[in-house]
């Protein structure tokens, strides 16, 4: 099966050195362990978070604590009113792998050791730069399946080599750019191809060195053929972001905005977690001295490390907890909004593993979906 990127994540960086840094390693591995591997009830065990550091904003009020009774009352996995993980069964569960056959009716993933074999509903279509029969997919692309809640052994969506790239122009030659996301990830080419670039350059006018883009193409070894413009791109340059409105008394129970995703780093391929735009900033994230901006245009309280998120899908209804893997500095940077269904609030509040943004019922060819986040609900 293939792995992902060799790379740092942000987590690694965000700790402190000493017992910090050894805390942080070991939540780190709890949370992908409990991702992982779900109970034998089918649920997604919760992974007590780590301590809150006290320097959130000012007004913020940590998350609310049931009242007596009121635990017992909520079970697990009751949607949006349980206090428990959502029930994971009842979901869509993501699978990755290379492709080794398929036919109409079958498709065959693994690798020379292991394959799996998921039956193709009728309706199934597959995605390699557009929508295509599922048969258009080749023995030798890495895909990414949706399996339909009622069947594990079912699949009715397919993503071949599909990849993104989000974050700052740093260099163009002609129609390849060099993009940075960020300082705990190594540099990310883009070419734009021919028959896109029309399409592209009507969302992303400014393709030159320090504006923003965010695409989404074909995954070709360390290069992406740049296909969709994921969003429309700011109008600023990132060196000069606009400073998001100052807000005072308490923060929101809920927050609205877009959900985003992204590919693996050196996350487990599906791992179901969540990077969040406002890590509290005493934690000492990598990113921050270079993005210059510790907070987004979302009005979010600052978090850590392994905080439980309820993270909705406004546009299919499905939620569910994740935790907080990772710090998302370039979301922080974008105020645009997602069109899914409807017009969301300004502001990326949410970028989302592959596998959990498939999981609430997101198309990962749209790029994002109207989301609102609960904390520790």
């Amino acid at each position: 099966m293939p792995s992902g990127q060799n790379v740092r994540s942000c987590c690694d960086r965000c700790a402190r050195v000493g017992e910090s840094a050894a805390a942080a390693v070991v939540v780190r591995r709890r949370l992908l362990k409990a991702a992982v591997f779900p109970s034998r009830s089918g649920q997604v065990m919760p992974v007590k978070p780590p301590e809150r550091s006290k320097s959130g904003l000012p007004g913020i009020p940590a998350p609310r604590q049931p009242e007596a009774g009121e635990a017992e009352s909520r079970q697990p996995g009751a949607g949006r009113s349980g206090v428990g993980f959502a029930d994971t069964g009842h979901l869509p569960r993501a699978v990755s792998g290379m492709v080794l056959d398929v036919s109409p009716q079958v498709l065959v993933l693994g690798d020379a050791g292991d394959e799996q074999r998921f039956t193709l509903t009728p309706d199934a279509v597959a995605w390699r730069g557009a929508q295509l029969e599922p048969t258009a997919v080749r023995p030798g692309d890495h895909a990414v399946v949706r399996l339909h809640p009622s069947s594990r052994q079912t699949a009715d969506r397919i993503w071949a080599n599909i990849g993104r790239v989000t974050g700052v122009i740093t260099e163009r030659s002609g129609s390849r750019l060099v993009v940075s996301e960020g300082a705990t990830r190594k540099l990310r080419v883009v070419a734009i191809q021919p028959r896109a670039i029309g399409r592209i350059q009507v969302r992303f006018p400014s393709l030159e060195p320090g504006y923003l883009i965010d695409i989404i193409g074909l995954r070709r070894d360390d290069e992406l053929d740049g296909m969709i413009p994921a969003t429309s791109q700011p109008a600023y340059p990132a060196a000069r972001l606009p400073m998001p409105p100052l807000v005072s008394g308490y923060a929101p129970d809920s927050i609205s905005g877009s959900a985003t995703w992204h590919e693996p780093g050196d996350e487990p391929p599906g791992v179901l977690g969540v990077c969040y735009p406002a890590l509290d900033p005493e934690t000492g994230c990598a990113e921050d001295a270079q993005m210059g901006q510790t907070h987004g245009f979302a009005r979010m309280p600052y978090l850590a490390i392994g905080s439980v998120l309820r993270v909705t899908n406004e546009c299919t209804d499905l939620d569910c907890m994740l935790p907080v893997t990772g710090c998302a500095p370039v979301a922080r940077l974008f105020n645009d909004r997602c069109v899914t269904c409807g017009t969301s609030p300004r502001g990326r509040i949410a970028d989302l593993t592959m596998a959990g943004f498939v999981a609430l019922g997101g198309e990962l060819d749209r790029g994002c979906f109207n989301a609102t986040i609960r904390i520790g609900e």
